[in-house]
């Protein structure tokens, strides 16, 4: 019996990933000047006003303000009338130094040694339903909204669009768990209450947004990747499929003015939509001791080599820890049923124990994690992405600012593949 599954997306410029984003400007600013500092940085905000509070042990001194203002100039709060701006906007600091007692079970003489930074379990999952091996339905929420935001920052069309913007994505699969048809999209966008077209201000409403969404977006969209593009095009053309474009009616009070955003909120979106597990634990603003971080992003490498080299076309791999420990508590695999070895689900964990260190430091290291990496996780999703190298700018502690090359998303690299290949007989 065929079944529906649904997966949400959310813009740069939704509240909680205003937060998110800030977070991890702050974090980047600190590890660019030094690889070794240890922050956990939460943000909030709301109409006007940014709270920044966390634990921070670093070397270097950053200017909190300047970045916070600059990461949302960046997301497009520039105008007043947004009632959150990057220039007006108040901003209080609460950074602390870290707690001692949670130091001391982290740092070691030896760096192998190093110990997780706190308990929990972590997720990685991986699937070859899409050549980037993410959920179709994520992987499609996600373009939506960067793609929405491209076109907003191009002003060239639906020049009404203003920053925040969410969406959702139904696709109906049959009984092999193969994608048949959407179903349904949802999409709702902050916009101005009117638009200046010749000598007259017309008023923007949801069947003019959904006229451009239907002419201007989704022909992108289809266009940019033909993993999806017929699935969009058929779902134009099928009168059973559902196009949802700002259901209430209007969207004009949006952003952190319309609803306060809070770092770690969104951790959903931030990996698979749903699909495989999460452990709880958010990712931005933490440092990559915090193993709520490195470890989930292990998790995913590990399942990304899983699949790609064939081993099964879709697993789950969940990792623990006790805080100060620097060796896992546990390790499981789970491949749905679609394993392509001879093996179970226990051997294959059995394999990729003795394939991948998971210590702290280990993980660190082979991923490089201590780069300032980590404000392009912040926006569409923490795994999925492109793994590139690109020049970033930073501010020093003067105010200055200064370059450095940083290799992103390290998790998405099949470095390994022919390795957990022969391993697997494969």
């Amino acid at each position: 019996m065929h079944y529906l599954f649904t997966s949400e997306s959310v813009s740069e410029g939704h509240p909680d990933k205003v937060s998110d984003q800030i977070s991890d400007a702050i974090l980047d600013n600190m590890l660019a000047q030094d690889p070794s500092a240890h922050v956990a940085c939460e943000t909030l905000c709301t109409t006007g006003q940014v709270v920044i509070a966390g634990e921070v042990t670093c070397k270097a001194w950053v200017d909190i303000q300047k970045i916070a203002r600059k990461t949302i100039a960046d997301i497009g709060y520039t105008k007043a009338e947004y009632k959150f701006e990057a220039e007006s906007c108040g901003i209080l600091t609460a950074l602390h130094s870290q707690s001692q007692d949670i130091n001391m079970g982290v740092s070691r003489a030896k760096e192998e040694e190093q110990g997780a930074g706190d308990q929990g379990m972590m997720f990685g999952y991986a699937t070859d339903e899409t050549d980037n091996y993410m959920p179709l339905t994520l992987d499609l929420a996600h373009t939506l909204v960067y793609t929405l935001a491209r076109i907003r920052k191009e002003r060239e069309q639906m020049t009404y669009l203003r920053p925040d913007s969410k969406s959702q994505v139904t696709i109906e699969y049959d009984e092999q768990n193969q994608p048949v048809r959407i179903d349904t999209i949802v999409l709702s966008t902050q916009h101005d209450e009117r638009i200046h077209v010749g000598d007259k201000y017309l008023l923007v409403t949801p069947e003019m947004i959904k006229h451009d969404i239907i002419e201007i977006l989704l022909p992108r969209v289809a266009t940019r990747d033909s993993r999806y593009g017929h699935l969009l095009e058929e779902f134009l053309d099928d009168p059973k499929a559902k196009l949802l474009v700002n259901p209430t009616g209007n969207f004009v009070i949006g952003g952190p003015h319309g609803d306060t955003g809070l770092t770690g909120r969104k951790i959903i979106v931030d990996t698979y939509g749903g699909r495989g597990a999460h452990g709880g634990g958010a990712f931005s603003g933490k440092d990559p001791s915090k193993v709520d971080r490195s470890a989930a992003y292990a998790a995913r490498w590990i399942a990304k080599h899983l699949v790609a080299a064939g081993v099964a076309h879709e697993a789950l791999v969940q990792v623990s820890y006790a805080i100060g420990v620097a060796e896992p508590v546990s390790l499981y695999v789970n491949t749905f049923g679609t394993a392509q070895v001879k093996m179970s689900d226990a051997e294959i964990a059995q394999h990729v124990a003795q394939l991948f260190d998971l210590r702290p430091a280990a993980i660190i290291r082979a991923l490089r994690l201590t780069q300032p990496m980590y404000q392009e996780t912040a926006k569409y999703g923490h795994v999925g992405r492109t793994n590139e190298v690109v020049k970033k700018t930073f501010f020093d502690s003067d105010g200055n600012t200064f370059e450095r090359e940083v290799e992103l998303f390290t998790w998405e690299k099949l470095d390994r593949l022919q390795e957990v290949k022969n391993a697997f007989g494969l």
